[in-house]
């Protein structure tokens, strides 16, 4: 995952932010999906953090921005942060995914010895 992120996302990279946006979305929301049933709140809260990064990364290379060119960029006037966006497109928060656990059924599964024999 954290591959692919980088390919997006190199700081010379002189693709438009709203394809990249795109795309980094299309990756991190299959894998979310992907494996929401899992215990994996922790290691969504790392990703997203790690793509964020990356995208500042490639935005201050780009336009030269210091860390307070980001934070005026991103920042709104009561001084909440929220995700980078362009062209309307925001970057995917895959900490906000809910994780969901498979209910146990182990009663409900039949076993080789439960089966009805033919013979």
């Amino acid at each position: 995952m954290k591959a692919k992120i980088r390919a997006l996302t190199h700081r010379k990279s002189q693709q438009d932010l709203g394809s990249v946006l795109i795309r980094l979305n299309q990756i991190m929301r299959g894998w979310a999906n992907y494996f929401k049933h899992a215990v994996a709140k922790r290691t969504f809260s790392s990703l997203s953090h790690f793509a964020w990064q990356r995208v500042m990364v490639m935005m201050r290379y780009r336009h030269r921005w210091r860390w307070k060119d980001v934070r005026d960029w991103l920042t709104d006037h009561t001084g909440r942060w929220h995700q980078p966006a362009a062209d309307g497109i925001e970057l995917f928060d895959m900490a906000k995914v809910p994780v969901t656990r498979y209910r146990y059924r182990g009663n409900k599964i039949p076993t080789p010895r439960s089966l009805p024999t033919t013979t």
